[in-house]
């Protein structure tokens, strides 16, 4: 008989690609991860791994069973949740991700509410971006993936579905929940030549060097400045958004980000403009279909929901 254990060892040393590097994921020992694949095999009748030197690779049995292994182990996550509410306990934990932006200022009112109403319910939140969280989802190893998405520009064409999931956008067969659409803005040093403008156009900032934020976020505005007829020149990254601040307003550079990521900051030093025409990115809660009747999930995705309303 297949156990559930198995499958997620097995989940975790395809990801990770050796016995070694899933040993320390799991936080066990090497010889305790091989022993559950060799039970494994066992239980299969066939080999489900071959190993090349350090690494590991799924044979044509393990590509199989690790495909089903995800879909298996949320429903059978899902079941321990809705048997957690039936029996009384007010159903559970909820495994909540969600990319910087999100988590700084959606997430914790909605976290703070669900604890106040509901203070059984044992909540978790760690932070990726797409397809991070979506493979996370996707996976089994969280419950709600806070998520976003631009829309395609006019006359653009539309991404494969190859690209989609290399850009998190991929949502087939998740549910998705609506909370709010995101504005583009111009960031620019006070003592900018347009830091009065009001508002600012991608290509007023063609000459420019750029400092530049997440790497979803990043690579959607070169797509734009590209289709505005320039590539700009980027000088400085980072994922975190206050050294984004920081760096604009010691006159480093100019930025462009969504208005959600500096909701929760505020510096002298630099002038806001809304980029126009108006670019937005929809802002959503995602989960899978399994974990809509778990009551937990319920609660936290209609906070999140209240969260997000202006």
């Amino acid at each position: 008989m297949i156990e559930p254990r198995h499958l997620r060892v097995l989940q975790v040393v395809a990801q990770a690609g050796s016995f070694t590097a899933a040993a320390r994921e799991l936080r066990c020992t090497q010889p305790a991860v091989s022993q559950q694949i060799k039970a494994l095999e066992k239980s299969v009748g066939t080999p489900i791994l071959a190993r090349s030197g350090r690494n590991a690779f799924l044979t044509e049995a393990g590509e199989i069973l690790a495909r089903h292994a995800a879909a298996v182990l949320t429903r059978l996550t899902a079941a321990e949740e809705e048997i957690a509410a039936i029996a009384g306990l007010h159903a559970g934990r909820v495994r909540l991700v969600s990319f910087l932006s999100g988590t700084s200022t959606v997430v914790p009112p909605a976290l703070a509410t669900v604890r106040a109403a509901q203070p059984e319910v044992e909540v978790t939140l760690n932070e990726a971006t797409p397809p991070r969280a979506i493979d996370m989802l996707r996976n089994g190893d969280c419950d709600i993936a806070l998520a976003f998405r631009y829309p395609q520009p006019p006359g653009a064409h539309p991404d494969t579905p190859d690209a989609e999931r290399a850009a998190g956008t991929d949502w087939n067969g998740l549910v998705v929940h609506p909370l709010l659409t995101d504005r583009l803005v111009g960031l620019l040093p006070e003592s900018h030549r347009l830091a009065d403008a009001g508002k600012l156009e991608l290509t007023d900032l063609a000459d420019e060097t750029w400092i530049v934020g997440c790497a979803s976020c990043r690579g959607h505005v070169v797509k734009l400045c590209e289709r505005s007829g320039f590539t700009p020149r980027i000088d400085l990254a980072t994922d975190d958004y206050p050294t984004v601040m920081g760096l604009v307003g010691a006159g480093m550079g100019v930025a462009v980000l969504p208005e959600l990521a500096l909701s929760s900051m505020r510096s002298e030093a630099i002038r806001l403009a809304p980029i126009v025409p108006t670019i937005e990115r929809a802002v959503v809660a995602l989960t899978l279909p399994a974990y809509e009747s778990v009551p937990a999930i319920r609660l936290m995705l209609q906070h999140l929901g209240n969260a997000a309303r202006p």
